[in-house]
């Protein structure tokens, strides 16, 4: 994630074990403050990775999920490498994110339109759509059974991770988030490109991968089971009820037992992913063990999935996301709420 010279290796995409095309990858090993990979023997037992091709050697300084901006420029014209632009905004129309996309974007880039990419069916924001919508999205995009997919936003690191989990929870491993997105990758004066860009479509398997995915009924089993611990990504303020929900008709507060880590803490001033060290002792601190199973919400799946590539990147075993989060809970007069601090 720091600025360095990075070593040529192969990330492992989270800390579990992955399927194993062309080539074998080994983990990452952290060292200080760059954490930069290595391929060691004993690295190999704690996971492989599906490469994409025996062209791509992908790297990242940071740890599994991540690459950095080096990596990247210096790969961009590997064949089996398609990077897409997984932008949102409360704030602003997918339209005008198009736009935004379309004005400047890494060169090769395609626009991964996450409101595009959900579930029509529902009035829920943004949910995971059918997975045969899925698969068609995916292909349409370019993106095939073997591609190493590499998601960034506009923002260095805010809706990238969410394109990351939808992958992943469709059973494509090959998928890494660009470490501080676009600000970083212009800050450093790397190219970009203007346009629409040019697809050449591909065919995408989707095989969805539940353990990955939490609903509403199963958050209301965690309840009594207190098997899962759950890490609301949320404001601390509206954690604690303490201000109103920016989407009308939800109550305010919090599921019972959660703990709050707010995205914003996992992430450096210079937009970039904090070190797992740090991350470490953050979710410490909020009383998050990294051992037991762990489920991340938010208001509506977006920054849950930050603080879920964090979690992995600190080096949780067992990790999902709950989709419907607080829109969800929020919404249902059935759900348990509670105010004030946890």
């Amino acid at each position: 994630m720091l600025d360095g010279t990075p070593d040529v290796g192969t990330p492992a995409l989270g800390p579990r074990r992955r399927p194993v095309s062309h080539v074998h990858a080994a983990a990452a090993e952290l060292r200080g403050q760059h954490h930069l990979v290595t391929a060691r023997a004993e690295d190999l037992a704690q996971g492989t990775l599906r490469a994409a091709a025996p062209a791509i050697s992908p790297v990242c300084e940071m740890s599994a999920p991540l690459v950095s901006t080096e990596w990247l420029q210096a790969h961009l014209a590997d064949p089996n490498l398609h990077v897409v632009d997984a932008s949102w905004s409360m704030v602003r129309t997918p339209a005008e994110t198009r736009a935004d996309f379309e004005a400047a974007h890494i060169p090769g880039a395609q626009f991964f339109d996450i409101e595009a990419l959900s579930d029509h069916a529902t009035a829920l924001p943004h949910m995971l759509p059918p997975v045969a919508a899925f698969a068609a999205g995916m292909s349409a995009l370019g993106i095939g059974d073997e591609t190493f997919v590499v998601t960034y936003d506009t923002a260095g690191l805010y809706s990238a991770p969410r394109a990351w989990w939808m992958l992943r929870a469709m059973g494509h491993d090959n998928v890494a988030v660009l470490d501080g997105g676009l600000p970083k990758w212009r800050r450093e004066n790397r190219p970009v490109e203007q346009g629409p860009g040019t697809v050449v479509h591909a065919r995408f398997t989707a095989r969805p991968r539940p353990a990955l995915v939490r609903d509403f009924e199963t958050m209301q089993v965690n309840l009594q089971s207190r098997a899962e611990q759950v890490v609301d990504a949320r404001s601390p303020a509206r954690f604690r009820a303490e201000e109103p929900e920016p989407r009308p008709g939800l109550r305010a507060g919090h599921m019972p037992g959660s703990r709050n880590v707010h995205y914003a803490e996992v992430v450096a001033p210079d937009g970039t992913l904090k070190p797992p060290a740090e991350l470490r002792r953050l979710f410490a601190e909020r009383g998050v063990d990294l051992a037991r199973p762990i489920v991340t919400s938010c208001g509506s799946g977006i920054t849950a999935a930050i603080v879920l590539l964090a979690l992995d990147v600190a080096g949780a075993k067992e990790t999902a996301l709950y989709d419907g989060s607080w829109a969800e809970w929020g919404s249902r007069a059935e759900a348990s709420v509670v105010t004030g601090a946890p």
